[in-house]
């Protein structure tokens, strides 16, 4: 009985961090000497393993089947269905592999949300230190029920929630759950019950990991029911939005859908009880009307482009894995990025040096010893500043962090963030720590603990002189210092000031002094730490924005996307980096302001800030939602665990590869090999190009298809012969969209496509001014087909050669508006037009000889009726493709006068 109420309060999630350790202890029934085997045994069959469930599974087959469950890939069925019913065996088999294709390409994406929890379950510890029966014992981490004791000491990944009952200088690094960048300190004292999960200190949680110290914690929460758990059921519950492509394909599937079923019904209804036309003929008129108008060719293209603009993006370290991933960038309005880690380094870095006689400002970033020094914006030289050198020489020695250079050039620091920083600086300074240490070595060391807040190690220098070096927090430093290294005495007051402004810059900061000791003196104790230190000066740091990163920011809001830094931190150094990021920093959103806020007040704040802070998950769930709801395409970028729901929720999930999480990856569309912000810049410009190549394959293949099928309707209207048969038709199709349609989605990038504002989410995949484009080349099209049918049978011709012209003025036709169409607007009276897309010379070539095997080939005229073309015919067909190529020229110069660029 008592083991269901257990079940039932963790079910509950009490507020762990607002009560006292002996009332977590008494609520789960548990004592200071652990659980005991049986008691654990029968919570382990009560409360379950402690791991995540395993996320059910849609069958594979079903899966599978619902790749067909899409408007546009119903066009396609009855595209093949309709070759079909004319015994057009082939070509159905192309259109049939086309369909099939696509559905295979979602079918290996399904998954997105079971690999995030896979991930997040992998984060799991896999072994935990109990205290069972009042004895030791290592056990498997998902062995572990509410009430057992956990013991901690350095390196460890905390394996479930902990309620810490002892600690010893305990600090753990929270980034993967709150992005806070510095190891949060430990205590057992219990916190408000409102804290964010920041600031409870006294808990840990799981999958964290102890930065140093030890600990003795009590399981409070297991598996699902732990914070990591818990963001994998977000992840889990959080449905995949549609990207603005399939938005607009589908959209554009159901029209064009529903257009040709109006148009064929009104058409057979028409020429047979109006026009007299029999069964048989209007059947066959109609079908070559559905083939001429369904752009069978278009899925194929889609993806081609796609593919293309994955491969080009993975060169330039970005990973897709979502094709329509690719084009959602190009269409982004608003990029929701975490700090730590992704615009930051996730490195501490020493920005400022606060000596006696003023300050010095220290470049570089990252812990690679490169940057230097420089007061009032003149370089300052370390080693003949005395200053300066006492401040690095405290810095190195009193520091228990060492950085390793490897094989690939790159600096990595094992130890603590800050005191990997100090070493930096000294580093910078001219130091050598292997030296230094010969030439002091240290005797002694006191610990940092919170309790006193400083280390301090004592030296020696091979001439009997002792010394103690001591650094800390700022204010108990001062309190030990009664002067400055110059000899003056400590005004306390103005280095007061001069702390302030430090952190109001977002800085962390330490103060450094020293003091001599008796000759010989070989151990250090607390009583030696009495208020007679000279102060050396305090040093500012902080978490640093990538330099790349802060031109890529510029970049994105030049190119009308707002760019929104939401992250777990502090918001004075929130506030801090977003000013050296450029971001509007006025109306600052806090966690614990947004858990006040309705989510129309959301909506209406959130738009009015670039930086967010003290957010937790669900915050940033909201947020992204928040923006959603004002019809922004959301970008989220991160690395974390904490940002994996949000990731998976934003229109487009930006992961980070290398510091990344597993859970992070698994829940992004993209991912970072360089964690790199900048690069998202290039994505975007790369999503651009993609998008445009989408719309220039509209605007090719729309119009030629509505030449087409506008050729068989006039022909049915004005009770004329049909200029070309259904096959022919099917012919033409598939050999521009094989060839030419293919080579616009190798097109390079317009020429200022990071100039202009993203696409809006809610614009139509046909504008106007397409919409434009296609009625007047459609017409253009059907203006010439019918001239060159009918000035055949004038000459005298057969119905098959009138038909063989027609077919190779449509073919003409659109090889000439291939070229028109590389740009928009842009006139293509320039050598760019023909050497800029080396690919469409080549297509155009294989499609001149594919129409000569038409036109001559005997098997080619025994299928498709075709007869040869003398000279006349030819020179008559280039002459009217030319004046059409013009035409289209003519149009484009109207829409540049109207400052139309794009379309």
């Amino acid at each position: 009985m008592k083991h269901r109420q257990q079940a039932k309060q963790q079910h509950a999630a009490p507020h762990w961090h607002a009560m006292p350790a002996d009332q977590a202890l008494s609520i789960l029934q548990s004592n200071i000497h652990g659980l005991s085997g049986h008691d654990a045994n029968a919570r382990l069959i009560l409360f379950g393993k402690n791991r995540l469930p395993e996320a059910k599974r849609r069958p594979r087959w079903l899966s599978f089947l619902l790749q067909f469950h899409n408007p546009l890939i119903y066009v396609l069925i009855a595209a093949g269905i309709t070759t079909l019913l004319i015994e057009n065996y082939i070509d159905a088999g192309v259109i049939f592999g086309v369909v099939l294709i696509n559905a295979l390409i979602g079918f290996v994406q399904e998954g997105k949300a079971e690999k995030a929890l896979e991930a997040v379950r992998a984060m799991l510890a896999s072994h935990a230190t109990v205290l069972r029966d009042g004895e030791r014992h290592r056990i498997s981490a998902d062995e572990l029920v509410p009430g057992d004791h956990v013991l901690l000491e350095s390196g460890d990944r905390i394996p479930a929630d902990l309620r810490l009952l002892k600690v010893k200088n305990l600090r753990v690094m929270e980034a993967v759950l709150t992005g806070e960048s510095l190891p949060a300190e430990k205590s057992t004292a219990a916190v408000d019950q409102d804290a964010a999960i920041g600031d409870r200190t006294c808990m840990a949680y799981s999958g964290t990991q102890v930065a140093s110290g030890q600990a003795h914690g009590l399981v409070v929460a297991t598996g699902e029911k732990t914070e990591i758990g818990r963001i994998g059921a977000m992840v889990g519950d959080i449905q995949t939005l549609t990207t603005p492509l399939t938005r607009r394909l589908d959209q554009f599937a159901r029209r064009i859908t529903a257009f040709i079923l109006i148009v064929g019904l009104f058409t057979f209804l028409y020429g047979h009880y109006l026009a007299g036309m029999s069964m048989h003929d209007i059947f066959l008129a109609v079908i070559g009307l559905a083939v001429a108008a369904i752009p069978e060719g278009l899925p194929a293209i889609v993806t081609i482009v796609l593919a293309i603009g994955t491969r080009i993006m993975a060169k330039n370290r970005a990973i897709v894995r979502r094709l329509p991933a690719v084009e959602s960038l190009g269409s982004v309005t608003v990029i929701c990025t975490d700090k730590t880690g992704t615009l930051t380094r996730n490195e501490m870095a020493a920005v400022r040096l606060m000596l006696p006689d003023g300050d010095i400002s220290v470049s570089g970033t990252g812990y690679a010893p490169e940057g230097g020094f420089h007061a009032d914006g003149n370089p300052v030289d370390p080693e003949h500043n005395e200053a300066l050198q006492a401040l690095a020489r405290c810095a190195l020695l009193c520091n228990d962090a060492h950085l390793k250079h490897d094989d690939k050039g790159e600096w990595h620091l094992v130890g603590d963030p800050t005191e990997g920083a100090l070493l930096t600086f000294a580093f910078k300074a001219g130091f050598d720590p292997l030296i230094a240490a010969e030439q002091f070595p240290r005797v002694d060391v006191i610990p940092f603990e919170s309790e006193h807040r400083y280390m301090a190690t004592l030296h020696h220098d091979h001439a009997k002189r002792a010394f103690v070096l001591l650094k800390g927090a700022p204010e108990k430093v001062l309190e030990l210092c009664t002067h400055e290294a110059t000899g003056k005495t400590l005004d306390k007051a103005a280095w007061q000031k001069r702390m302030e402004n430090a952190a109001s810059a977002g800085e962390r900061v330490l103060a450094l002094a020293s003091a001599e000791m008796p000759a010989n003196t070989t151990s250090l104790g607390t009583e030696d730490i009495s208020a007679r230190f000279e102060l050396l000066g305090m040093i500012g740091l902080i978490d640093p924005p990538r330099e790349e990163a802060i031109a890529a920011v510029a970049q994105c809001q030049r190119a009308g996307i707002r760019v929104k830094m939401i992250t777990g931190d502090h918001a004075v150094t929130a506030a801090a980096i977003g000013r050296q990021l450029g971001l509007a920093t006025a109306h600052l959103l806090t966690g614990e302001i947004i858990e006040t806020l309705t989510d129309a007040e959301l909506q209406q704040r959130a738009l009015k800030t670039d930086v967010i802070a003290r957010a937790s998950p669900e915050h940033k769930l909201r947020l992204v939602a928040a923006l959603q709801a004002q019809g922004h395409l959301v970008a989220m970028t991160g690395d974390g665990v904490n940002d994996a729901p949000a990731l998976k929720a934003a229109d487009i999930g930006v992961a980070m590869g290398q510091k990344g999480t597993d859970a992070a990856r698994e829940a992004s569309d993209l991912v970072l090999t360089d964690d790199n912000f900048a690069t998202i810049a290039h994505a975007v410009r790369e999503g651009r190009v993609v998008f445009d190549n989408i719309k220039k394959s509209l605007l090719f293949i729309l119009p030629t298809n509505g030449g087409q099928a506008g050729v068989i309707l006039l022909a049915i209207f004005a009770g004329l012969a049909l200029p070309v048969t259904a096959g022919q038709i099917l012919w033409v199709n598939m050999v521009t969209a094989i060839t030419l349609a293919m080579a616009l989605a190798f097109e390079p990038a317009e020429t200022g496509v990071m100039r202009h504002p993203p696409r809006s989410p809610q614009q139509p995949l046909i504008t106007r001014a397409l919409a434009i484009r296609i009625l007047y080349v459609s017409i253009l099209m059907i203006l010439v087909t019918f001239a060159v049918f009918e000035w055949e049978l004038a000459r005298g011709n057969s119905i098959e050669t009138a038909r063989t012209a027609a077919v190779n003025m449509l073919v003409v036709g659109e090889l000439v508006y291939l070229f028109n169409v590389r740009h928009f607007t842009a006139s293509a009276f320039n050598l760019e037009t023909l050497t800029g897309n080396r690919v469409a010379l080549m297509v155009s070539a294989i499609l001149i000889v594919l129409q000569l095997l038409f036109t001559y080939a005997p098997a080619m005229q025994q299928i498709f009726q075709s007869t040869s073309l003398d000279l006349l015919s030819w020179a008559f067909i280039l002459t009217l493709g030319l004046l059409k190529f013009i035409a289209v020229e003519v149009e484009k110069a109207v829409w540049r006068a109207c400052k139309i660029e794009r379309m």
